[in-house]
């Protein structure tokens, strides 16, 4: 039917009709031939059979091979009678008949092959364009989870530096803000004695408006209903919320809002919102990342809401003389006096279960019964220091032998007590970090573990580029290259089409395997560290066309798999920053092999950049690669060191006891 409404049908059907109307011109009695007629040397009943081919080729190009050939046998009904019964010769009128019949045939054939070759040239472009799409879906994939990753590591690092709650809460809701780009971030700490969220930090919001969501009971509203179940909320329509309702809200034309709750222990500590003024579709993966990063705020508001605690306690300690004596005995951290021999003079009950000895037992004892050689050092110094009247770094470690020959670890204060002027002693005040230390050992093994994590995902996407991209599209290529070989009556635009994707399918063959070797170079366990820092800073000047050369000083020598992956990553990352943002003509990258030490230094000589005052800064200055640096080097139990300024270049110094 569709056929039948088509108007080439109708064309070829009348064509086909003034045909047969002509070759039988005689019998309608229309015209009339007297023999021996000629048309172009052709009797004229042989030219109408020629005519025929018209329809034939017509229906074929229009419709296909079918079409063609149900032409073809219409023809030939046509065609039969004349020349069995009504032509003068017979055998000859046959002959010519069946002639325009294979004639028609093989013109059929000869436009369904073409119509064939160009449907399969066709499914080759879609396949090749399949491909690419899937290799962009794998690119964007790791990069995505290295992103987040990466993300989740520096927000661990910048808040763990710090245990003060302003400073905390402060740099919680500027990540939050540049973290999700947002227009509006709000922070809210839950109070346990009035179950009441409390705002304790915003951003993007006036004090009116701070003022008036402060203060919500839990279950109220859409903060305090994330607040009572834990659970994730996007919120397109707070009318039914009366606090977000009221005018000094509604000025600032708020329109969609992510809660998240902030869980310790898995319990909720309070809500992290974040909102726009627009419409903003809140992807899954953002609520992921928002309830991570919230969890991570959740920590360390708690670590830095405790260390206020005992800093407050030391204070007032220190505050009130007349109630020492009874601070003394009941605080919670140890402190003891001991003279200027050692000798311990006076000791709380706190010590007494931080060492393990009764007080009356510490009373007769010398500290240096607590102490190891390296820890006699350290006591050495310190006393030395506060004796000449030089600054001391407090508090600091030192580490104590209890009673039961097990260390613990202290972070300990000290001070000079004087008596008319003159030194008698020292006081320590002592708190037990062994667990905090345990902890921050088990944060190390954490960090270990994800960093393990990422160079399996990264191995294994390499692999995978390997093993399935890269061999499909090198398949692929063969194909389009056979396929252009054995049809060598191929259009030259369409053949010169297709030598053009097979270049491009090269180009991006090349780009998988250059990709899949950034991921995890196999060079790297074949031929050890030295041979694949060469390789890479090959690479640099290949690509990016900067001067690199390799300096290996000190004797030779190979580390473990995971060491020697550490020190390539790290020197990966810089040779990166080289490349993308120096803008440098030469670069250096030494590496000296050292006795019980290896030392790496990495030089440019490029536009350079303003160093924060910490390293811990580097990640709101933009540079997540230096942080990713950083924690590879505190992976080595190493020290980093950069040097930079704005045109003077950078370098980078790491040094490992490896």
């Amino acid at each position: 039917m569709r056929i039948v409404r088509s108007g080439h049908f109708w064309l070829i059907l009348a064509i086909f009709a003034l045909c047969s109307i002509l070759h039988y011109a005689e019998q309608i009695g229309i015209i009339g031939t007297v023999p021996p007629s000629s048309h172009f040397g052709l009797t004229r009943h042989a030219l109408d059979r020629i005519l025929f081919l018209l329809p034939i080729i017509y229906s074929a190009f229009v419709f296909g091979l079918a079409a063609g050939l149900a032409t073809s046998f219409a023809a030939l009904v046509v065609m039969l009678p004349r020349a069995l019964f009504i032509s003068p010769a017979p055998a000859d009128a046959l002959l010519e008949t069946f002639g325009v019949l294979v004639v028609g045939a093989l013109a059929s054939l000869w436009l369904w092959t073409r119509a064939r070759e160009k449907e399969k040239t066709q499914a080759a472009l879609a396949e090749l364009q399949s491909a690419h799409e899937l290799l962009q879906h794998y690119v964007r994939l790791a990069r995505s989870n290295e992103k987040r990753l990466t993300i989740l590591n520096t927000i661990s690092t910048m808040l763990g530096g710090s245990l003060d709650l302003g400073d905390v809460l402060h740099k919680a809701i500027q990540m939050v803000s540049e973290l999700m780009e947002v227009e509006v971030a709000l922070i809210f700490c839950q109070d346990e004695d009035t179950q009441e969220l409390m705002l304790v930090a915003h951003e993007g919001v006036s004090d009116e408006f701070a003022q008036a969501v402060d203060r919500i009971k839990i279950g109220e509203g859409v903060y305090g209903e994330v607040a009572r179940n834990g659970q994730a909320m996007v919120v397109e329509d707070a009318s039914h919320d009366h606090r977000l309702t009221r005018p000094e809200v509604q000025r600032m034309q708020i329109q969609t809002q992510l809660i998240v709750p902030l869980l310790v222990r898995e319990h909720v500590s309070g809500v992290v919102c974040v909102a726009m003024r627009r419409p903003r579709h809140w992807t899954h993966e953002e609520i992921e990342l928002l309830t991570a990063v919230g969890a991570q705020i959740a920590a360390a508001i708690e670590n830095a809401r405790l260390y206020e605690k005992e800093r407050l306690a030391a204070q007032r300690l220190a505050i009130s003389e007349r109630n020492y004596r009874r601070l003394f005995e009941n605080a919670s951290d140890a402190i003891w006096v001991h003279d200027l021999a050692g000798k311990i003079i006076a000791a709380n009950k706190a010590t007494e279960k931080l060492t393990g000895y009764a007080v009356e037992e510490l009373i007769k004892m010398n500290v240096r019964a607590f102490l190891s050689d390296e820890g006699l050092n350290l006591a050495g110094q310190i006393r030395r220091k506060l004796m000449e009247n030089e600054p001391v770094e407090q508090p600091y470690e030192q580490r104590l032998i209890r009673k039961d020959g097990t260390a613990a670890i202290l972070k300990l204060a000290t001070s000079l007590v004087t008596e008319d002027g003159k030194p008698t002693g020292f006081q320590h005040i002592a708190r037990d970090i062994t667990e905090e230390r345990r902890m921050q050992d088990n944060l190390l093994y954490y960090l270990q573990e994800i960093t393990r994590a990422q160079e399996e995902e990264r191995k294994r996407i390499a692999r995978e580029l390997h093993d399935d991209t890269a061999q499909a599209l090198y398949a692929l290529n063969r194909q389009v290259d056979n396929f252009v070989r054995s049809n060598i009556d191929l259009p030259e635009d369409n053949a010169a089409f297709l030598r053009g994707v097979n270049l491009q399918v090269k180009e991006i063959l090349q780009n998988v395997r250059r990709f899949g070797q950034d991921l995890r170079p196999p060079m790297l366990d074949d031929l050890g560290l030295v041979a694949t820092l060469r390789w890479l800073v090959g690479g640099l000047k290949e690509q990016h066309g900067i001067e690199t050369d390799l300096k290996v000083l000190g004797t030779e020598r190979r580390f473990t798999p995971e060491t020697e992956l550490l020190l390539f990553r790290i020197v990966q990352e810089a040779v990166r920053n080289i490349g993308r943002h120096s803008k440098a003509s030469k670069a250096e990258v030494s590496i000296e092999f050292g006795d019980g030490r290896t030392r790496v230094t990495i030089t440019d000589n490029g536009v350079g950049f303003r160093l924060p005052e910490s390293l811990g800064d580097l990640s709101r200055a933009g540079k997540l690669g230096l942080i990713g640096v950083q924690e590879r080097v505190r992976l080595l139990d190493g020290s980093l060191k950069v040097e930079s300024d704005l045109g003077k270049g950078t370098t980078l110094i790491v040094e490992a006891p490896i």
